[in-house]
């Protein structure tokens, strides 16, 4: 495991993008025409560019765009500026943190470790990393590893590195489970959430502690940072690997005109720094940064508090439910005193107090515990800098089992305890949740969006009234428009993969979906850190489908239309359809590639032993 690592240990990590005022009023400027523009195509869409004879096609289009136009309304109020909290000398003592304190004594913070089947040589890189943080003044920190595998050879490990560990009986409410069990036997202040491969810099207490100097930040999160990611080979390489030396000259010809081309970089689209230094970092300005588990700080005192009132809230409802049934059944107005009392005692003996949702999101469910707790106005901040890095998924099974517990665990707080119409988030913070609730519902209207243009290349039969000149002096302002704004707004970060992946996620989407509709339980696997061996073209089977199924309409409508022999195809539909069918292409492309990546030859021989199953075999 070791020797792994060591291939990587000379990357740093990306710097942030650096704020620029007049770009962020260019995007705010192109985005403002953007949803103007949409407003009036999806007007003059539904009003005037219907095709009447076939509304069995037209409507689910129609009904499509408008599903990603509300997506667009909600990623521009995400995207509408930064606003990074400004950085403080971290506090020398805990007077420094908290109201009307009167103790005397350093901060103290507890690093947590959970583990269940990682291996401990995994384990104690982490454990070496996280011994050298430093900190400018005097601080109580003391590292856990929390155990829910309870191995002998994980509490050697503790014992030999000088940390506290801690395990329990059984597995209740998995991760959170194990954070609620060691927050009952640990006393920091701060707690610092890690995965068991989160190999934490120096500078993590020293960059962020300053930010709770406000009692009301409840936690911070840092961006998360994949060190090991594939970097690829360049195309002259590549060439003269697959052709021989000759090819090499060809592959540099072709770079000098087109620039850089990578083969194998993140097959997976891994890189998260979209997702961080974009979207959560935009998230600051309305105190609606959620945390994302790994990488985080938080309070303790916030973490309990809420937790407190999660709890009493919770015994309250079901306490007022179960009355509500019990007047239907007696005919009566109101429940006796004494009955009431004695439900409540019944339902608090039967309700668990935990810190920590058990549930397979639970990062995502406490942030929105802390925002909605309205009596103390918790803040969570996105800090901008890398401080810490992890390990990335190494083969497409366990890249999908993670994104169908991050999608159906979203969704499953979103049908059942929908923060859009919980008390105590404002208006901004629900839209917020709201964007990241229906960015993972897109997936029935990407298959929309899959499937007009093969449906269109097959039967000639057109979505919309006509592909006319109104057409395209409708449509082309208002793509355009959203595609120089995505540029501007997402400036320095590479989009267009992030955009395509987004597009070829939609079997992983949908399943959740289905899963959560069903009432079935996400379940909580923990990601491998080996890669996986294995023929994974079951998992890419819809998007392969898709893939041929879009070449063949494309040769279809293009001969029948030249040769004369069916359809009554247009010029402009073609064309329109011919790019949009393309671009669906290579989004399955690269997942249907990503199926059958393998390292580099020269990095699999540095490798510890892989997994020699195909089935997933970390399911807690």
């Amino acid at each position: 495991m070791d020797m792994y690592f060591k291939k990587f240990e000379h990357r740093t990590p990306p710097e942030p993008v650096p704020h620029s005022i007049p770009r962020e009023l260019l995007y705010q400027y192109l985005a403002t025409c953007n949803l103007t523009l949409g407003m009036w195509y999806l007007w003059w869409r539904w009003t005037y560019a219907l095709n009447m004879d076939a509304l069995w096609f037209s409507l689910p289009l129609a009904f499509a765009e408008s599903c990603a136009f509300i997506g667009s309304i909600l990623f521009t109020i995400n995207m509408w500026k930064t606003k990074d909290e400004p950085k403080k000398t971290p506090p020398s003592n805990i007077n420094q943190c908290v109201r009307d304190c009167e103790e005397d004594r350093p901060v103290s913070v507890d690093v947590f470790f959970p583990s269940y089947d990682e291996e401990p040589d995994l384990v104690r890189l982490s454990i070496e990393d996280a011994q050298k943080i430093t900190y400018p003044s005097e601080i109580d920190m003391k590292i856990f590893i929390l155990d829910d595998g309870k191995r002998t050879s994980m509490k050697a490990l503790a014992e030999e590195m000088g940390v506290g560990y801690i395990t329990r009986e059984g597995n209740v409410g998995f991760k959170a489970g194990n954070l609620r069990n060691a927050m009952e036997q640990t006393y920091g202040d701060f707690v610092v959430i890690c995965d068991a491969d989160t190999r934490p810099f120096s500078t993590i207490l020293e960059h962020t502690l300053g930010y709770f100097r406000d009692p009301d930040v409840a936690w911070v999160q840092t961006p998360q940072w994949f060190f090991d990611l594939p970097e690829g080979v360049r195309l002259p390489k590549w060439l003269s690997t697959k052709l021989g030396n000759w090819a090499a000259p060809l592959g540099r010809g072709i770079e000098k005109v087109y620039g850089p081309v990578t083969f194998g970089q993140d097959p997976f689209v891994n890189d998260p720094q979209m997702f961080y230094d974009v979207i959560q970092r935009r998230r600051n300005w309305v105190n609606a940064a959620f945390c994302c588990g790994a990488g985080s700080i938080h309070r303790r005192e916030a973490v309990m508090e809420a937790a407190l009132r999660a709890y009493a809230e919770q015994i309250t409802n079901e306490q007022q439910d179960v009355e509500k049934q019990i007047r239907k059944l007696t005919k009566e107005k109101s429940v006796d005193q004494s009955v009431s009392e004695n439900l409540r005692n019944e339902i608090l003996f039967d309700t668990e107090f935990t810190p920590y949702k058990f549930h397979v999101s639970e990062d995502l469910y406490t942030s929105i515990v802390l925002h909605s707790d309205s009596q103390r106005n918790w803040r969570s901040i996105m800090h901008p800098d890398v401080e810490s890095k992890m390990l990335s998924p190494q083969d497409l099974q366990t890249w999908t089992v993670q994104r169908f517990k991050y999608s159906g665990g979203s969704i499953d707080i979103f049908m059942n305890d929908n923060p859009i119409f919980r008390k105590g988030l404002n208006l901004k913070q629900k839209l917020m949740y709201g964007g990241s609730f229906w960015s993972n519902l897109s997936a029935v209207w990407n298959i929309v969006f899959l499937a007009c243009p093969i449906i269109y290349f097959l039967t000639s039969i057109a979505p919309v009234s006509a592909y006319d000149v109104t057409f395209y002096l409708h449509f082309l302002p208002y793509v355009l428009t959203a595609e120089i704004a995505m540029m501007i707004g997402t400036w320095g970060v590479a989009g267009y993969k992030g955009k395509t992946n987004f597009l070829s996620f939609f079997p992983v989407n949908m399943r959740a979906l289905w899963t959560v509709l069903r009432g079935r339980k996400i379940s909580f696997p923990t990601t491998p850190k080996e890669r996986q061996t294995g023929n994974f073209a079951k998992l890419v089977a819809p998007q392969m489908a898709v893939f041929f199924l879009s070449l063949f309409s494309l040769g279809f409508a293009w001969y029948g239309h030249y040769f004369g022999g069916w359809g009554s195809y247009s010029e402009g539909g073609l064309v329109l359809n011919t790019f949009w069918i393309i671009n669906n292409m290579l989004a399955m492309w690269g997942m249907i590639a990503a199926a059958f990546w393998e390292p580099p030859k020269e990095d699999t021989a540095d490798k510890a032993a892989v997994s020699e199953t195909e089935d997933l075999k970390y399911e807690v």
